[in-house]
């Protein structure tokens, strides 16, 4: 009986400590993406001319924006 019990205790510790291990490697993930860009207007440039686009600073700042707005959503919709 007392087996049991323990094997119930280190399940319920192992699942609340998965729940926590993932909103926290979740919440890291995002000040680390927010303060490190995956894209910058440098490789904007570059991939834009490589579609065969000239890429005008209006245009750049403009993906730019669109795309820290998406960034954005998520925590907003919290």
């Amino acid at each position: 009986m007392d087996t049991i019990w323990v094997v119930l205790i280190a399940l319920g510790a192992l699942i609340i400590g998965l729940a926590i291990g993932v909103f926290v490697a979740r919440k890291m993930m995002m000040s680390y993406l927010k303060k490190n860009p995956p894209i910058n207007e440098q490789m904007l440039r570059t991939m834009m001319m490589q579609m065969g686009q000239k890429p005008s600073q209006k245009k750049i700042n403009q993906m730019m924006r669109a795309m820290n707005q998406q960034m954005d959503e998520p925590k907003k919709k919290k």
